[in-house]
């Protein structure tokens, strides 16, 4: 099977260049778009195996918005692609889990290795993926199981702390309401009330395990995952 991949560049000589290097090496490129609302569209329509992602796109959203909104729904691999490498830009690159950060100008070795990581993490993990699940399930990737109480995200059982672990049962067990802070650090801190630091540091690290897809944070009220 030909490898579907989407480009998102804003520099047409550039995504033109882009794509015929991607078919001499036999991808097939489905779509190639300037601006994160195309990207999400086409993403859902083709749902390319690999996606070529430029950070700064056109439109009001940039390329890791996009990446974010696209991996809430699909199961893609993304490579970034970018002339920025500051510390802010690349911290909110890497919590979308991309298999390659490659900065302009890059040459064509560079990316034909970026692509191949990229099609063999998108194969191994349709092959795990497809191998374990829980009986709650979250989406293509993560699930529940809940006999065991265990995290499981693309057929390996995930490591929680006692913590993230308790947190985690307890917005399951009201899943898709709200579970308010009172009662999130009664639970989860009945001997002693957490500070608020304490708390957000609890929730982050959980959300960071399930890649920022689930937990719905309601400002000043407390906390949901959507199910």
């Amino acid at each position: 099977m030909t490898t579907p991949v989407m480009i998102v560049e804003d520099e047409a000589i550039v995504s033109m260049e882009i794509s015929t290097y991607l078919e001499e090496l036999g991808y097939k490129v489905v779509a190639i778009v300037d601006n994160a609302l195309d990207a999400y569209a086409n993403a859902l329509k083709f749902e390319p195996h690999i996606i070529l992602m430029d950070i700064k796109i056109k439109g009001k959203k940039d390329g890791i918005d996009a990446a974010v909104r696209i991996l809430n729904e699909i199961d893609t691999t993304i490579i970034y692609l970018t002339a920025y490498c500051d510390e802010q830009t690349v911290e909110r690159a890497v919590k979308t889990n991309p298999s390659a950060y490659l900065t302009k100008p890059f040459n064509k070795k560079e990316l034909f290795a970026s692509l191949k990581i990229a099609s063999f993490v998108y194969s191994k993990k349709e092959q795990n993926c497809s191998l374990k699940r829980g009986d709650i399930i979250f989406d293509d990737e993560f699930s529940f199981e809940t006999k065991k109480e265990q995290l499981i995200y693309c057929n390996e059982y995930l490591h929680l702390t006692k913590r993230e672990q308790e947190l985690l049962n307890l917005l399951i067990k009201s899943k898709n309401s709200i579970v308010s802070i009172n009662t999130m650090e009664n639970e989860i801190w009945p001997d002693k009330l957490p500070n608020e630091g304490t708390r957000r540091a609890l929730v982050s690290r959980l959300r960071s395990k399930m890649k920022y897809k689930f937990i719905e944070t309601i400002p000043s009220i407390g906390y949901r995952i959507n199910l």
